[in-house]
């Protein structure tokens, strides 16, 4: 009789040393660390059976697994009991919450609030008119950026439309509808009313506020708003998966906006140069850069790529428009998990015919600080100096090395590779070394005259030495290369020796091999990454940040 009342019984096993709360099931191969878990899991105490391990279970003369004694069960039950009791008000008041909450939402739902019709007419603005726009009655559409509650009869609101924010001030009833009552952050709302300066002492921003008279809910957000998704304790990949929401914080808003301001000042400093743009393809069947970083796909049953750099095309170009350039997107699809490498990113590429390479340096040079003179000159420079209040509009000229002499720095300052031995002639010094030179050098620098044997088959031997290229890559402190150029072969004979060096077919080049034909001249350009320019001018940790949805290894979504 006593065996088969403890078959009834619920057996659960606890263990202080191998036991886990969080992840037992009270089993004996995975037990619980405490009594009080395994009353949790059986509260029916009478049918309840606990062995905990024995102190000393490693001794062989000792059972495992002895049931609980009377004292651990009484204290586990006291505290227990207790819990039960705490859960018990816990789940009242919550309930009580539950209907105070229903009955203050159906009392605001019995709120309805009207126009004023001898109010005058409100004038629709953005907020960025605001200013501009105080005393008179506006009308203002808006996504609620911050949201503060005090009572029952007030209710700031921190509007965003994109070019400004508001703060707008609700009174008496405009917060005690139900629309008022369950607004949340990201909501989108139209208001009206009159904006006022405030008065010294108070703060908000642009000085002013709007006295709302009267207001429309456009788009609901749940409770909680953007907090849902994202908070300041959200890690990278979190916040990387919800980009679409991060966007709309201060610091990114600011990016996007400062991003484009930065477009229209190389589109400007272009135009100003006398430069064409023009719009190549993305989709190519020839290589620029190398083969293992080309993106391969299926073109109507034919191999195609997308393209690495629009520099090819920019050649067949020149003759047709003389100095031309692009901003298109380029692929790479190289390894790498850098804070300064994209998958996918924005490529600014110019190209230059009858220049010789110093003169080709000097528009690159002249490119890089008038860009950023004209963005500081614009409405627009507190975007920078938002993000980067130090920044300073680089000087002309910049310092001109020579590969031969960046060796020697090197040596010089006792940055070697990771076994511990120099970089020599003919090496490829990498991104942390050059990073480190340029950063204790502390100034922008033209690293000029790679070998010919780490460059790419296009460019052309110097004059003065036939193992160097007429090449140069631009390097900014804190972010390394931000762009790579070169003189361009114009001969056919050398252009086709290249081809053979570096394996590569003639026929699908047929279209660029013509250009040496039919009325070459010497030409150069290069490719400037805009990401790069971006992370440089608002002094970026990592490169993701300057472009909406960043794309690198393993990371292709939203």
């Amino acid at each position: 009789m006593t065996d088969q009342l403890e078959k009834q019984l619920a057996t659960l096993y606890v263990s202080e040393k191998t036991g886990s709360d969080e992840n037992g099931d009270g089993s004996e191969a995975k037990p619980f660390k405490t009594t009080l878990r395994a009353l949790r899991q059986n509260d029916k105490e009478e049918s309840l059976k606990i062995l905990v391990e024995a102190a000393d279970s490693g001794d062989a003369s000792k059972q495992r697994w002895q049931p609980i004694s009377e004292a651990g069960m009484k204290k586990a039950k006291k505290l227990h009991q207790q819990e039960v009791k705490r859960n018990e008000k816990a789940a009242e008041r919550e309930k009580e919450d539950a209907e105070r909450r229903e009955k203050n939402l159906e009392e605001a739902r019995a709120i309805v609030i009207q126009q004023d019709a001898s109010l005058p007419q409100p004038k629709t603005i953005k907020i960025r008119s605001a200013k501009e726009s105080r005393d008179v009655r506006v009308k203002v559409f808006g996504w609620v950026h911050r949201l503060r509650r005090q009572g029952r009869v007030l209710m700031f609101v921190v509007l965003r439309d994109g070019t400004g924010y508001l703060q707008c001030v609700f009174n008496d009833q405009l917060c005690q509808t139900y629309d008022a009552v369950t607004l949340a952050t990201e909501a989108t709302i139209c208001v009206y009313g009159v904006i006022k300066s405030l008065p010294e002492g108070k703060t908000a921003p642009d000085g002013h506020e709007m006295v709302v008279d009267y207001w429309e809910l456009i788009g609901a957000s749940p409770a909680g708003g953007a907090d849902n998704l994202l908070n300041e304790e959200s890690g990278v990949d979190v916040m990387l998966d919800n980009r679409h929401m991060l966007i709309r914080g201060d610091n990114m808003s600011k990016m996007l906006k400062l991003r484009s301001v930065l477009i229209k000042a190389f589109r400007d400093h272009y135009y100003d140069r006398g430069y064409f743009e023009i719009t190549p393809p993305t989709l190519v069947q020839t290589q620029v850069e190398g083969g293992a970083t080309l993106f391969k796909l299926d073109y109507f049953g034919q191999e195609a790529y997308l393209t690495q750099s629009s520099q090819l095309y920019l050649e067949t170009a020149t003759p047709a428009v003389g100095d031309c350039y692009c901003i298109a997107q380029s692929y790479r699809a190289e390894q790498s998990r850098t804070r300064r490498h994209l998958a996918e990113y924005t490529h600014i590429e110019g190209e230059c015919p009858f220049v010789t390479f110093e003169e080709l340096l000097d528009r690159i040079e002249d490119l890089i600080v008038d860009v950023a003179q004209r963005v500081m000159d614009s409405p627009f420079a507190h975007l920078v100096t938002d993000l980067n209040p130090n920044f300073k509009v680089p000087k002309k000229p910049f310092k001109r090395m020579d590969y031969t002499d960046a060796i020697k720095y090197l040596k010089e300052h006792n940055i070697t590779k990771d076994d511990g031995t120099f970089y020599e002639f003919g090496d490829d010094i990498p991104e942390a070394p050059e990073r480190k030179m340029t950063d204790e050098i502390n100034e922008p620098i033209m690293l000029c005259r790679f070998p010919a044997e780490i460059k790419s088959f296009y460019m052309p031997r110097t004059k003065e030495d036939n193992r160097l290229t007429e090449s140069v890559d631009v390097l900014m402190p804190n972010v390394g290369e931000i762009v790579g150029g070169s003189m361009r072969t114009w001969k056919y004979e050398e252009l086709v020796d290249g081809f053979k060096k570096n394996n590569l077919p003639l026929e699908p080049y047929y279209w660029y091999l013509d250009l040496r034909k039919y009325g070459s001249c010497p030409h150069g350009g290069y490719g400037l990454g805009l990401e790069r320019y971006l992370t440089w001018l608002a002094n970026r940790q990592h490169i993701r940040d300057c472009t909406i949805y960043p794309r690198f290894v393993d990371r292709c979504r939203p």
